[in-house]
């Protein structure tokens, strides 16, 4: 999945979302906290779909996942459908077409949400550029929009600020490229790039405060670094593991935090927490849990009582693993258990 796999929903539950052959899955709390479903559900109904999923969740705590379908031989489109609730069944996969009009998959979707929960699906083109299509002010979906850029990299990384707007972030050879909103249903503009040598696959974007959004990605020397549009990428600290990191923010001791984790090389989880926008405080790696497969992956939200909680996901054996955090001092965090 490209994005936040594991979500609180509006009632407090966590819901995690699970690629599986030609669909994708969903597996919920029955209650805040408490224990999970047994058996997930298929998102969007009977559909095929391709592998790659993508999903993204707004102020409003929809989840809006998009895909690439099977069309006719040698040609895909892009579907689109709305979580609402946990425990309500995901509306059934809506077309939107591809950016080229036809042809088969360009490269993975990536979702954001708006401040008015609008859902904005982005993906590269045939041309190396970004194609969008978003949902409108009035309802319905507007048409596919081209914001340019040459040679992009297939992950793309798009993110809502606090503001509500959208920013893009996206890596060419040599660079990292930054598009935003300019205003509420605004078409995104290309709004400046950074030199960077970024290793393929890592790019995590996150809203840091009312005034920016933060792109982690791991370069090519190995150290995961942090950048914010008009500033320089910092190194932050060595990656943990070859991975993408996970990032969410979250309150620890009265202190606004970055929490980051990521599948360590060791084969366990690595947790790294700093003050928000603060990357010269430093941070380090502590690991936790099990020793995980290769294709282990990670990811963090906050639950109910705005705690952090984690998952892991091995798509090979389908062991899919929680914990959060303790109430403690520090990022102190449960056992590690499987759901």
């Amino acid at each position: 999945m490209n994005g936040d796999w594991l979500l609180r929903g509006r009632d407090g539950r966590l819901t995690v979302y699970l690629p599986s052959g030609e669909a994708v899955l969903c597996r919920a709390e029955r209650g805040p906290g408490g224990p999970w479903e047994d058996t997930p559900r298929t998102v969007g109904g009977t559909q095929k779909l391709h592998p790659g999923a993508a999903v993204g969740q707004g102020a409003d705590r929809y989840a809006h996942l998009a895909a690439w379908r099977p069309t006719v031989p040698g040609e895909s489109g892009l579907v689109h459908t709305t979580h609402f609730r946990p425990l309500l069944a995901p509306l059934d996969w809506v077309p939107i077409g591809h950016p080229d009009k036809k042809g088969d998959r360009t490269g993975p979707p990536a979702v954001a949400v708006d401040g008015p929960g609008r859902g904005y699906v982005f993906v590269r083109n045939a041309g190396g550029g970004v194609s969008l299509r978003n949902q409108k002010v009035k309802g319905g979906w507007g048409g596919w929009l081209d914001l340019g850029g040459q040679d992009v990299e297939q992950q793309l990384a798009p993110v809502a600020g606090e503001s509500g707007l959208i920013e893009l972030y996206a890596c060419a050879p040599g660079a990292i490229l930054h598009w935003r909103q300019e205003g509420d249903g605004k078409k995104p503009a290309r709004a400046g790039e950074v030199e960077a040598a970024v290793r393929p696959g890592t790019l995590r974007a996150l809203a840091t405060s009312a005034e920016h959004t933060t792109v982690f990605f791991t370069d090519l020397s190995g150290d995961l670094c942090a950048w914010r549009p008009g500033e320089k990428p910092v190194p932050l600290l060595t990656a943990a593991g070859p991975g993408p990191v996970s990032a969410v923010r979250c309150v620890i001791e009265g202190h606004d935090c970055t929490v980051l984790a990521q599948r360590s090389s060791s084969g366990r989880v690595a947790f790294a927490a700093y003050p928000t926008e603060q990357e010269s405080a430093g941070a380090w790696w502590t690991e936790s849990g099990p020793q995980l497969p290769s294709d282990a992956l990670v990811a963090l939200a906050l639950d109910e009582h705005e705690e952090v909680v984690a998952a892991s996901l091995s798509p090979s054996s389908g062991t899919l693993l929680l914990t959060r955090r303790k109430d403690e001092p520090g990022l102190a965090l449960e056992a590690w258990r499987e759901i």
